[in-house]
């Protein structure tokens, strides 16, 4: 039987879990997961446990943080004062926002992490950032 590959498009059911055991992400009531190995659209952690794999195969792999979202960075938290929203905007602890840097043009998307004092903190962090990542994965095709 064939064995998936880099070129190959593949599609995986996959449950993700922190290292405490909390699921923060799961395929197994929806349709897989469906990228093609090689062109990094997924973790590279993820997409190296499933190289080598034929449709069937199940495994558990652990990513480190270098190979899941890397670490947390303090550089990617930031500040500002709640009078820079717009008006009819009122930012909540938990909500997202996409942010365009004046620099380069670059969108990040930001997190509310606290309001305090008339500061809104915002973190551009990925969720996952930090953390070490446990998949279940389960090979279900190779596309070729």
């Amino acid at each position: 039987m064939a064995k998936a590959k880099n070129g190959d498009t593949v599609k995986v059911h996959y449950t993700g879990r922190l290292t405490d055991g909390t699921e923060f992400d799961s395929s197994t009531s929806s349709e897989p997961l469906e990228f093609t190995l090689g062109e990094g659209q997924v973790i590279p952690g993820f997409e190296e446990a499933v190289v080598d794999m034929t449709p069937g195969d199940k495994k558990t792999v652990t990513i480190p943080v270098d190979e899941a979202y890397g670490p947390h960075r303090d550089e990617l938290i930031t500040q500002v004062s709640r009078d820079q929203f717009p008006e009819g905007i009122d930012p909540e602890v938990g909500q997202q926002y996409e942010m365009v840097s004046n620099t380069d043009g670059q969108v990040f998307i930001m997190t509310v992490t606290d309001i305090a004092d008339g500061q809104v903190t915002l973190d551009a962090n990925h969720p996952l950032a930090g953390e070490d990542l446990t998949f279940d994965i389960e090979l279900v095709e190779i596309e070729g």
